[in-house]
């Protein structure tokens, strides 16, 4: 009986010393999968190479005396942030150029167009037309970074495609001044290698999740790079991506991202009277939750759930109102502030014109007002641009980009701040805060109290001798 015992006792403790051996292999292959690794997995799908081309100045030392224009070719990385194929990256990487190619993980090439920028911050929308959706990056926040916190980059590092980068956060809210007409403020530093090739991609936390977007490096140092905070580029992204801007469509909201702990709500500050989200029953307080099957995190959500809707289209949206969730109905276009929308095949911005059918009094007092409060607030005298001149400025690529049209800046007044800021009688009015001023109904949005009180400067952006100029007016 006791051998029997004994050699049980045996045949257990090979079993058991197995089961050890097979886990410590298993415990081998598992420890492969690294945080990094797993979040690289997650996320690199979403990560795209940006080529683009240019002509160069005509090479004035042919040697046959005939100067040709030579190719000139770009390189960058962005980020997919909507599934129908609209990308983010840096406005350098596609300022100015003839062709831009998006090459995806899996090796398909696209054609991609401008859709929008902002220079300042050094920002820009894309767009490619893809036969599938895309896979959206999934975005952190930045304002939670910790010092010496583990990231990683991926980028077209000098053309080398999908290049994986490590490294740590360096250093928190820099000032960097690149040249005398470009400078960042509040950036992430990081020692993941950046190089050229990686700006507009993303520095990822070991979650997968975008915390900042690359946009610089130190020249002639090494493992110093940039990168703009999230927190900061997704309100960039929000005004790029305005359905306002790009489909001439108001939807009455204005609203604030606000982070609880580590995550992101969008909570509603004020609903315009009338407009198609008073219509649809949203008020001040709510925080909107999804927009036809969207996760809402923040107005760049917002407003990419709107984007490109048909007009007439009604859509879910789920929300939190005192804490309870609430199901509306929201309809694009609706309300006192719907347009009909004409697109422009023209414009390779995406940005429609659009036309207000309204009785002729009512437009005419939206008329003055709007004019009125420009040069009251600005001191510009502004008027609407003829069919022939709309067309001549919709025919010229201004800085890589086609605008729909601006309005005719036919006067200055004297010690105005438009006049302290160097705009003049005759330049051609493109934008303000970013909007494009095609009309009077432009003007009455972009002016609205509401808004104004939040701003400390108005960006603005004019066309003369053939170039775009920017600049800001303080308020």
């Amino acid at each position: 009986m006791y051998p029997n015992r004994q050699r049980l006792g045996a045949f257990l403790l090979i079993c058991f010393i197995h089961s050890l051996t097979v886990s410590a292999v298993n415990a081998s292959d598992d420890a492969r999968q690294t945080p990094l690794v797993k979040a690289v997995q997650k996320c690199q799908e979403s990560v795209v190479n940006i080529h683009t081309e240019k002509n160069s100045k005509e090479d004035t030392e042919s040697r046959f005396f005939t100067p040709k224009p030579r190719r000139v070719t770009g390189m960058g990385t962005g980020i997919v942030v909507d599934e129908r194929g609209y990308i983010v990256t840096n406005y350098h990487v596609i300022h100015d150029v003839d062709q831009i190619t998006v090459t995806l993980r899996n090796g398909d090439l696209l054609d991609a167009s401008p859709v929008s920028f902002d220079r300042k911050q050094d920002l820009a929308i894309i767009r490619v037309k893809s036969p599938k959706p895309l896979p959206v990056m999934d975005m952190g926040v930045s304002s939670d970074v910790m010092l010496a916190e583990q990231v990683f980059a991926i980028g077209n590092a000098f053309g080398y495609e999908h290049t994986v980068t490590d490294g740590i956060v360096s250093a928190i809210g820099r000032d960097v001044e690149v040249d005398e007409t470009q400078s960042y403020e509040n950036l992430l530093q990081t020692s993941a290698a950046i190089n050229p090739g990686n700006s507009g991609g993303p520095l990822l936390n070991l979650n997968g999740e975008v915390i900042g977007i690359n946009v610089a490096i130190r020249a002639g140092a090494q493992r110093i790079g940039f990168a703009i905070p999230i927190d900061d580029a997704r309100r960039t992204v929000a005004r790029l991506l305005s359905t306002e801007r790009l489909n001439g469509l108001s939807h009455g909201v204005f609203a604030t991202d606000v982070q609880v702990n580590n995550e992101k709500r969008l909570v509603i500050d004020t609903v315009t009277p009338g407009s198609a989200a008073a219509i649809c029953g949203l008020q001040k307080g709510d925080t909107v939750t999804t927009v036809r099957g969207i996760n809402i995190a923040d107005n760049a959500d917002w407003e990419r759930s709107l984007l490109d809707i048909p007009v007439g289209r009604k859509l879910d949206v789920e929300l939190l109102r005192d804490g309870q969730p609430v199901s509306l109905t929201f309809t694009v276009g609706g309300g006192t502030n719907s347009r009909n929308v004409a697109s422009n095949s023209n414009s390779s911005t995406a940005v429609k014109t659009v036309s207000t059918a309204r009785p002729a009094n009512t437009s005419t007092a939206r008329t003055t007002s709007a004019r009125q409060k420009t040069r009251q607030l600005l001191g510009l005298q502004l008027a609407l641009l003829t069919p022939n001149e709309t067309a001549a400025l919709v025919s010229t690529y201004i800085g890589g980009v086609k605008y729909s049209g601006g309005m005719k800046i036919v006067g200055v007044d004297r010690g105005s701040k438009a006049e302290r800021h160097g705009i003049r009688k005759g330049d051609l009015l493109l934008g303000l805060d970013r909007f494009e001023t095609l009309n009077d109904r432009n003007l009455t949005y972009i002016l609205q109290d509401s808004r104004l009180a939040k701003m400390k400067t108005l960006e603005f952006q004019i066309f003369r001798d053939g170039k775009a100029l920017e600049g800001q007016i303080d308020l």
